[in-house]
């Protein structure tokens, strides 16, 4: 065995004492109680969500045991892919732990650096995954949640899935790599989610481009059965599984895509050099699709919105790396500001769902502090 060979497999096998110390630590302070479970099962290494009554929200705990144990999967022989899920019936993950974030950001806590960088590097580590990786995105499925899937060669959706990229009504932005994949969706689609928080449910997400496939969510044990019983698992043959349940499913097949009769204004309307001219472009319109996003659009945000079209716009010639470089830059510019953590208090902890944005206008927005959130960070950037 040459050296090199001899120093891969030392550090593989360090990597491997790692995980199994922290799938041992998991396993002792809680059982199946734990946040998430790491298991193997055949040839696959099986994520499985496990905060039911959190709606499978992640924190940053789950992200430092999905981390390493993702990485040494991706090493080991013995394991093909990769398989995540949710439990409780009702979430795949509602998303990042965002109560929490605040408090952090709020408090000067190292948090608000952590979470978001460590988050992001999962994400990227999913998206270059170089095994198959499907993730069975059964029920709620939004901001955190669409990062563990979105970038995996695989999305299964459900008659329960419920997709959404929320933050503008939070004082965020469509973050975990929604630079990179919402405007690579049809034409102004992704724009139209990212801006309004639209939410796509059931087939309706495979038709819009998020899934790769469509099951019955009744059918998903037999499916996570069939896959983890394949002989020679590959991107070829879990894809030709995948496609014979796709196939099979009847559910909403007729139903035309719920925005079918809309995708024309959406690329009209909302093809523009601005937020504000998007409202305008809204409110001469008239029609009331066009009122009814105009009255959305004027809730939100007006700095998350701003900072969204931007990212968008960027984030459409970025590589996937470079994405997330940018998005890191933006969500400390979000903890530097005042809108999240107002969008918080307003959604999640007061839940008046009646947020006091500054500045209150679009308009009072200046282009300056738009461009400062996007400036490089200087020795705290991300680094993948």
């Amino acid at each position: 065995m040459d050296m090199f060979s001899l120093v891969r497999l030392r550090t593989f096998n360090r990597l491997q004492t790692v995980v199994q110390h922290l799938s041992q630590q998991m396993s002792k302070q809680a059982g199946s109680d734990a946040e998430v479970l790491l298991q193997k099962s055949g040839h696959a290494g099986v994520i499985t969500m496990n905060r039911p009554k959190a709606l499978n929200a992640l924190n940053l705990s789950m992200i430092r045991l999905i981390y390493p144990q993702l990485k040494a999967w991706e090493q080991d022989p013995e394991t093909s892919f990769v398989m995540i899920r949710g439990v409780g019936g009702k979430a795949f993950c509602a998303g990042g732990d965002i109560r929490a974030i605040s408090d952090a950001g709020q408090s000067g806590d190292r948090l608000a650096q952590d979470f978001f960088r460590e988050e992001y590097m999962l994400n990227y580590a999913i998206g270059t995954f170089s095994k198959p990786y499907v993730a069975l995105i059964d029920g709620i499925t939004m901001g955190g949640g669409v990062g563990l899937s979105v970038h995996g060669h695989f999305r299964v959706a459900t008659e329960k899935t419920l997709f959404a990229m929320p933050e503008t009504a939070i004082g965020l932005f469509p973050d975990v790599g929604g630079s990179y994949f919402l405007p690579r969706l049809e034409g102004k689609l992704g724009l139209y989610l990212a801006l309004t928080g639209f939410r796509l449910k059931g087939r309706d997400v495979h038709k819009a481009g998020v899934a790769t496939h469509f099951v019955e969510s009744e059918r998903l044990p037999a499916l996570e059965k069939d896959l983890i019983s394949l002989k020679a698992p590959s991107k070829e043959t879990i894809s030709d599984l995948l496609d014979g349940y796709h196939e099979k499913s009847e559910s909403g097949k007729e139903k035309p895509f719920v925005l079918a009769e809309h995708l024309d204004k959406i690329n009209r309307l909302f093809d523009s050099t601005s937020v504000e001219g998007i409202i305008r472009n809204l409110k001469q319109d008239g029609s009331s699709f066009a009122l009814q996003q105009a009255e959305t659009l004027i809730k939100m945000s007006p700095t998350s919105m701003k900072i969204t079209f931007r990212q968008l716009k960027e984030g459409a010639t970025l590589s996937l790396k470079d994405a997330f470089a940018m998005e890191y830059r933006l969500s400390q510019a979000c903890m530097r500001g005042h809108d999240f953590f107002e969008g918080v208090r307003a959604v999640l902890i007061d839940k008046n769902q009646n947020p006091k944005w500054s500045p209150a206008t679009l308009e009072e927005v200046s282009d300056e502090y738009v461009d400062s959130c996007f400036k490089p960070l200087g020795s705290s950037e991300l680094k993948l």
